[in-house]
C-alpha cells in the first residue's frame, strides 16, 4: 500500500472519530435512521458482522473498525441480539464518507457608506455585505443492517456531524455516545 494511501485512510480514520464527538457540545450530530417496513424484526435472534468491514484496511481490521464494532455488539446486545459468527441473521456494516465544504454567510456592513440612485421617481440605497467564507469538513458515519438470509438492508442509521480537530481526542466514548443514538432507533423486537 503506498504512502498516499496509507495517509487517506488514516485522515479518514481520524476524521470519522471527529464525526462522532458529541460530547460537550451544544449541538450533536444529526442522526437518521431507515427501516424496511415490511420486515418483522422479533424473527431475529443473532448477528454478525460483515467480512470485511468497510472501514477495514486491506488485509486486516482498522482500530476504527474494533471500536465499532465493540460499541454497536453492546447496542445490539442490549436490544436483546446475541452475537455470533456461525450463520447469524443480522449482518452489520459500517461505512464512513468526509466532504470538504464551504460554509459563505452575508451579513449586512452597517459602517460602509451607500450610494442613492434617482430611478423611476424613487430614491434607494445600495446596501453593503460582508462576505465569509469558511470552509470545514462534514462527516458521515452509516450502519447498515442487512438480513443474511436475503442479503437485503433491512436497516441504515446514520450519524452526521460537522468536524473539529478537538472532536478527535476522545474516542471511545464519543464512539458509543453516536452509536447509541443511532441505535435508539432501531425497530422495538418484540418477543
Amino acid at each position: 500500500m503506498n504512502h498516499a494511501h496509507s495517509r487517506r485512510r488514516l485522515l479518514l480514520a481520524g476524521s470519522l472519530l471527529g464525526l462522532l464527538a458529541m460530547t460537550g457540545c451544544a449541538s450533536g450530530p444529526t442522526i437518521r435512521s431507515n427501516a424496511d417496513p415490511g420486515v418483522d424484526f422479533a424473527r431475529f435472534q443473532t448477528f454478525g458482522f460483515m467480512q470485511p468491514l468497510s472501514t477495514d484496511r486491506e488485509g486486516y481490521q482498522s482500530f476504527i473498525s474494533r471500536d465499532l464494532m465493540a460499541a454497536a455488539e453492546r447496542e445490539l446486545v442490549a436490544l436483546g441480539l446475541k452475537r455470533t459468527d456461525a450463520n447469524p441473521d443480522l449482518l452489520v456494516n459500517f461505512s464512513a464518507n468526509l466532504d470538504q465544504r464551504l460554509r459563505v454567510t452575508q451579513t449586512p456592513h452597517t459602517n460602509a457608506p451607500t450610494f442613492g440612485t434617482h430611478r423611476r421617481g424613487f430614491y434607494s440605497t445600495w446596501p453593503s455585505y460582508r462576505t465569509e467564507v469558511r470552509q470545514y469538513t462534514k462527516g458521515t458515519l452509516v450502519v447498515d443492517v442487512v438480513d443474511a438470509s436475503r442479503m437485503q438492508l433491512v436497516w441504515e442509521g446514520v450519524a452526521a456531524h460537522r468536524m473539529t480537530q478537538s472532536r478527535a481526542d476522545n474516542v471511545g466514548p464519543v464512539i458509543d455516545q453516536a452509536m447509541r443514538e443511532m441505535f435508539a432507533r432501531f425497530p422495538t423486537r418484540k418477543n
